[in-house]
Order: C-alpha cells, then structure tokens, then sequence
C-alpha cells in the first residue's frame, strides 16, 4: 500500500486543487493503540529481568489517548512537523515469576504495583523535493523523544524507581501528501533510525498514513494508522537496560488548516 500511494504521488502533476497550500495545520484526535512492551532495567550488582509489561506487570495491552499532530510551513518547500501523545499506564497485579528490577528482586506471588509515564514528542524539519500544487513528496530529518519514567513497588517492600529518561533519537525518512480529489487527500511517511553510539544503541521505525476529507476550506475529517517499533539498549548513570516496545494504532482526528 506504502509503495503505491508514493507511485501515485511521483506521477501527479496538476490534478490537485487550485487552493494554496496552508500555512500551518493541526490535528486533534483520539490514538487508539495497542501495544507490546519488553523492558529490562539493569542495577550496580548485574543484570535485571526481562519483562513483558503487558502480560508479566498486567499493564493494559489496548488504550484511547488524546493525540495533537501538525506543521507549520514556514517557505515554499519548507516546513516543520510535530506529534505529541502520552501512552502512560499503571496496574496492580500479583506475578507468577521472580523479577529483578533495578537490583531489588520481587519474588513470585508477590502483588506489584507498576507504573510507567511514557510521553512522546516528534519533531522534524522536511524538505519537499518534488512539490506540485497541494501535493508534495519530501526528505525529513528530526527527532523522535521518549521521555520515560518507571516503577514498581508492593505494599510491604516499598519501591524503586528508575530515575527519569529522556531518548532523543535523530530519524530520517520520507513524508508525502496526494491530493487526488478536491476535497480528498492521502498523507504518509516512514521514519527510521540505526545507532550504535554513546549511550544508546538500536532502532525505530515510525510508519504512517492517513486519509483526509475537507469539510471546509479549513477544517478536515480524518482516519489513519500509525505502526511504531523501538528497540534500544541504554548505558547511562540513572538508566541501564533495553527498552523493546511496539505499538500499532489507529486515528480519528479533525484537522484545522490556517
């Protein structure tokens, strides 16, 4: 599907419609995601268990969350795109496996008390190399942030908590839009990182596409997927482990362009 929608929008020329393009746009809307989560979070004396949040912790495996997406094209064929959603959670549930976390061990059938913030940012800067009117195909650069606190705790252990993380990882990738209606668009892009360097070591790749309706000149219905994979091994001073998450998704959104 990816690879057809970007054959479209490489062969368009002048079928899109006669209006400017906007100048900033925002999107409001519900996420509704779905989610797998690996996490590892290692201590001074070795290594931490492997947990599977979802099914080890009992952290909810499907949510709604609110989702602000948008740009502001601030040239012709220049512009800057931004994201921001929380995928927060927390459970209670008693464990049938010993887990070391953060060099304290929680032994079997005893009740966890689990609590992840889990706040993502994106920003990117795209260049729109090939452009026809309210179409564009471009290259973008930014960055995909996790900001990540976690922590567990039982009611006759107290707790620990992981100090506070902020991932900021560069992505490269591609974004285009097709206006193959007057009132109609397609939007996608695909974002992807590789690094092996300092503290962080792994990857991402953040795919996307969605499919717009003008109501008005302004303002837009729409729907959309968004597919995430992030696998990342960190070596800091207040955060030592692997963080392997996954969440798939679906959007509803009303899109305002000014």
């Amino acid at each position: 599907m990816r690879g057809t929608w970007l054959f479209m929008l490489l062969a368009v020329t002048n079928t899109a419609s006669a209006q400017d393009d906007p100048r900033f746009s925002i999107s409001v809307g519900a996420f509704f995601t779905d989610r797998e989560s690996q996490t590892r979070i290692d201590g001074e004396a070795g290594r931490g268990t492997d947990v599977d949040l979802e099914d080890d912790l009992g952290l909810t495996k499907s949510d709604t969350v609110f989702r602000v997406d948008g740009y502001w094209r601030f040239a012709e064929k220049h512009r800057f795109d931004f994201s921001a959603f929380d995928l927060s959670r927390s459970s209670t549930k008693q464990i049938d496996k010993e887990i070391v976390w953060n060099d304290t061990t929680y032994p079997i059938n005893s009740t966890v008390e689990a609590d992840l913030d889990l706040t993502i940012y994106k920003a990117g800067y795209t260049w729109m190399f090939l452009k026809r009117n309210r179409s564009f195909l471009g290259a973008t650069v930014g960055l995909y942030i996790a900001d990540i606190g976690a922590e567990l705790s039982t009611s006759g252990g107290g707790s620990v908590e992981s100090d506070d993380l902020t991932a900021p990882l560069p992505i490269i990738g591609l974004r285009g839009e097709y206006r193959f209606a007057d009132r109609w668009s397609l939007r996608g892009s695909g974002e992807v990182f590789a690094v092996d360097y300092g503290d962080y070591e792994g990857s991402l790749y953040d795919l996307f596409a969605g499919l717009d309706f003008s109501v008005t000149e302004t303002i837009a219905i729409g729907v959309g997927v968004n597919s995430v994979k992030l696998d990342v091994g960190v070596s800091k001073d207040n955060f030592q482990g692997d963080i392997d998450w996954q969440y798939d998704g679906a959007l509803a959104y009303l899109k305002f362009d000014f």
